[in-house]
């Protein structure tokens, strides 16, 4: 297809794509799909060769959140039955740390819910972040702690904090009908105060809020302009007693087309396979792997997610290898950049927002194929759905769409903040 050779091109000398190439891209038919995985992967495997970062979330403080985001299940009146506990002492979040770190993750997250934090609460989280540090001198600390107030950021980067977490989630267009208590610009604006301190950003989207193909090219235009070093693609996970639990609008195949468009407009970026890729790749997550070169290690903040045994089975099988940290993840005009602290790991400069470098590849640098095993397009057998979803669960051809699907999502009960042992 000329529009894939053009997106591979573009690709490899990270060039903005039109808004109606991205478009193209999500509008490609189940047939096309296995061209646009090849395609796509040769933009990945020329910035990032077969790397696979592992990342491992902690839960600083779960549920109870005064912000009410329609796809969350710790917002203000959530009905979830999930774990909630207030903030984990520092050497509690050390030890679920280290239960990532020992099953290969590279950085560790650590989150907490609320609209953002009080200076006391930057102070615990300090404390936390030199805990970790302590143990594990060479881990990669990303804060996620809300909206940020002045001077905030700074006093994470001093504490040691390495990147700030922030998704824009959704479209600018669509973002009141998914939360009302904060406006898309605070989500920008906190973002901007994090490269500004000299972290490196990461923030993504959610797919499958019911929004259109216009509002996903958005919202990944809008991360473009941002240049975070690392974009996460969460898939909605619909947690029974949220707003969304009765929205699943995700194909496989769907998921796919996204997360190619995502590595075509941000094609030297941390593309972060994140949450509900289980729940919505099933089978096809193998195949992710040539689009994405990061991904989360076992649970979720609320949900559980696939072993951590069982994510390094699936990245060994399909031909990749976990990233060591004697490895820079970023490209060297990123990481570059990152490493002198301005904050912006692409082009610099405070905010972000540059354009494109034209920096090309060599030829050699690219691989021609996607690898041996990859599955067929469209494919999706009937055996390949989980033996969960069958018993309780049929799916439309057409939507995707469950009838039954309570089963599919596990609530998190292990971890921090339980007496089980975290998943990895």
């Amino acid at each position: 297809m000329d529009l894939l050779n053009t997106l591979v091109e573009k690709g490899l000398r990270r060039e903005t794509p039109t808004r109606e190439e991205a478009l193209a891209v999500l509008a490609t038919s189940d047939d096309e799909l296995l061209d646009v995985v090849a395609a796509a992967g040769k933009v990945r495997r020329a910035w990032f060769g077969r790397r696979v970062k592992l990342n491992y979330l902690v839960n600083l403080k779960s549920g109870l959140c005064p912000e009410d985001c329609s796809y969350c299940s710790q917002r203000l009146g959530s009905k979830s039955g999930i774990l909630k506990y207030t903030w984990l002492k520092p050497e509690q979040a050390a030890a679920a740390a280290g239960a990532g770190v020992a099953g290969g993750a590279k950085r560790v997250c650590l989150v907490a819910s609320g609209r953002g934090p009080t200076d006391r609460d930057v102070d615990r989280v300090s404390q936390t972040i030199a805990a970790i540090k302590e143990e594990h001198q060479d881990v990669e600390i990303c804060a996620c702690l809300g909206l940020l107030s002045d001077g905030q950021a700074e006093r994470l980067k001093d504490a040691g904090a390495n990147a700030y977490n922030h998704n824009l989630n959704t479209s600018e267009a669509t973002y009141g009908d998914i939360t009302t208590t904060h406006t898309y610009a605070d989500r920008v604006s906190t973002v901007q105060q994090a490269q500004a301190a000299g972290m490196s950003a990461c923030s993504g989207l959610i797919a499958g809020m019911g929004e259109s193909d216009e509002d996903l090219v958005d919202v990944v235009f809008s991360l473009r302009e941002l240049d975070p070093d690392s974009v996460p693609v969460n898939f909605l996970i619909p947690i029974e007693g949220t707003p969304l639990a009765g929205d699943w609008n995700l194909t496989p195949q769907r998921c796919l087309r996204i997360l190619a468009m995502v590595r075509f407009v941000c094609p030297d970026v941390e593309v972060r396979l994140a949450g509900g890729r289980e729940i919505h790749l099933r089978t096809l997550q193998p195949l992710a792997l040539n689009l994405a070169n990061s991904i989360f290690l076992g649970d979720y903040l609320t949900t559980e997610g696939q072993s951590g045994k069982d994510d390094l089975a699936m990245i060994a099988d399909a031909g990749f290898e976990v990233e060591g940290t004697d490895t820079t993840t970023l490209p060297a005009h990123r990481a570059d950049v990152a490493a002198a602290g301005s904050g912006c790991g692409g082009h610099g400069g405070e905010g972000g927002g540059c354009g494109p470098c034209g920096d090309a590849v060599p030829a050699d640098a690219v691989p021609d194929a996607v690898p041996a095993g990859a599955v067929p397009a469209g494919a999706v057998p009937a055996d390949a759905v989980p033996a969960q979803a069958a018993a309780g669960a049929t799916v439309s051809a057409a939507t995707g769409a469950r009838e039954s699907h309570a089963d599919l999502v596990a609530v998190r009960r292990r971890g921090a903040g339980t007496d089980l042992p975290p998943n990895a």
